[in-house]
């Protein structure tokens, strides 16, 4: 779901801070993290890419060139279909190295550098791994691949690496402007590398958890698509976990009747009436049952077959939906205390970790903020402005009074709708909602 480049002079230490920052990526919940570099070098776009820095024959826009091409066929054929599924990529080098060597250094100029690139992935998180030129090129000399493998860069001088270093500066500082679309990319540094790993690991470890709390929005994918995709595939292993042996594939959707003959409005009042605010204080937990956490932890557990650990967990909340692991294990804690969750006996041998599941009589809440996730900001809203109304007129008023843009409320019911296909209308043999009139009546009207 989200790119992650890591740019920087030669000898700054990239390598290092791609290895140290897929271990900490672990302990978010992404399905899988991946590492990668450019210019690639087991593709023939990559190789001719490499082959110029090495001999230096080649023109700043014949370079600019090779390295654009490898850029975007490494862009839609390797890193899109991976943040497509919710992975995490982390590149060593992607566009910030063309528009400082190509685009400063070798003064093509940075907009033609991102003319060229346009059609590329844009870096969400742009990290700048910083060291003294002189520091940098003894690290080069002492001893790094590139010097066992007698493969020299042309900007492998201190000279040069001078530049290069002034060229980040510049571009963090503003002096350098740099066009659509990567303007939009988050840029963080510079990240000293000068002292121990552990300085390293620090300022890594802090950069992430900065950006990963404001919970951005990704830049190359779409956030609900993805979701949806992590449901999907949730939902596919929970259908083959209950199924018997040789049994037919079910393809419909788990439990059509798991809105359990309420309608949502009826849900959203038995919550709110059921939610223990004043506990909630004292573990420091939302007080509000339409947070964004609590809708995260209770719609994952909703869709989890048997019991589940923590880590397991806090894993299934995916990037859409992530929040701490602590703020996990906190809330599930008092979910457990206020009887929301059962505890249960972990039969694994030598495995004493609690495991627990979502109560029945609640799993019917836990789908409906699934399904209703695109509109939670605004069914929450919708309540702080009308603390005393009742919830069977709230989607119809919000509908009707939302100040959120038409193409945005748009794109909100698309999304949902989209997961009423894969989750169902929660009554049984009940067509799923597909316009604003059906999607109104399934909120306000009990199934008969």
């Amino acid at each position: 779901m989200y790119l992650i480049s890591v740019e920087g002079g030669d000898g700054s230490g990239k390598g290092e801070a791609v290895r140290i920052i897929s271990e900490l990526l672990t302990g978010y919940p992404f399905p899988k993290i991946h590492s990668t570099h450019e210019p690639r070098r087991h593709s023939e776009l990559g190789k001719l890419a490499l082959e110029s820095v090495v001999k230096g024959d080649k023109t700043p826009l014949e370079e600019a060139g090779l390295f654009a091409a490898d850029r975007l066929d490494h862009s839609h054929t390797h890193i899109k279909p991976l943040l497509d599924k919710g992975h995490i990529v982390i590149s060593d080098r992607n566009i910030h190295s063309s528009l400082i060597y190509q685009g400063i250094v070798g003064e093509l100029g940075i907009d033609d550098v991102v003319k060229m690139n346009a059609a590329a992935m844009v870096p969400d998180l742009v990290i700048w791994i910083d060291c003294d030129p002189v520091k940098a090129m003894k690290r080069i000399r002492s001893g790094t691949l590139r010097m066992t493998s007698n493969k020299h860069e042309y900007f492998e001088t201190t000279d040069i690496q001078r530049k290069i270093r002034q060229g980040f500066t510049d571009l963090l500082s503003g002096r350098i402007k740099v066009s659509e679309p990567f303007d939009r990319c988050n840029v963080v540094g510079p990240i000293l590398n000068e002292s121990g790993l552990d300085d390293l690991r620090k300022n890594l470890t802090e950069t992430l958890r900065s950006f990963f709390n404001r919970k951005p929005a990704p830049i190359n994918v779409d956030p609900d698509k993805v979701d949806r995709y992590l449901l999907s595939r949730l939902i596919n292993n929970l259908e083959t976990q209950t199924r018997l042996p040789g049994a037919p594939v079910n393809m419909s959707a788990i439990h059509e009747g798991w809105l359990s003959g309420k309608c949502p409005a009826q849900w959203m009042e038995f919550v709110e009436q059921h939610w223990p605010k004043d506990s909630a204080k004292e573990f420091d937990v939302p007080t509000n049952p339409f947070s964004f956490s609590s809708w995260s932890i209770l719609g994952t557990l909703s869709l989890i077959g048997g019991s589940t650990e923590v880590p397991k967990l806090h894993k299934l909340l995916g990037p859409h939906r992530m929040i701490t692991k602590r703020h996990t294990q906190r809330l599930v804690k008092w979910l457990e205390e206020e009887k929301w969750i059962n505890k249960q006996f972990n039969h694994v041998p030598f495995n004493d970790a609690k495991v627990f599941k979502l109560r029945q009589d609640r799993v019917g809440f836990g789908r409906l903020c699934l399904v209703l996730w695109p509109m939670r900001t605004l069914i929450s809203s919708w309540r702080r402005a009308n603390p005393e109304a009742d919830w069977a007129s709230a989607l119809g008023d919000l509908l009707a009074n939302s100040k959120l843009p038409a193409y945005q409320m748009k794109k909100s019911l698309h999304d949902v709708y989209q997961r009423l296909e894969i989750l169902t209308s929660g009554h049984n043999q009940c067509p799923t909602p597909t316009t604003i009139e059906e999607l109104i009546v399934w909120w306000k009207t009990p199934p008969p």
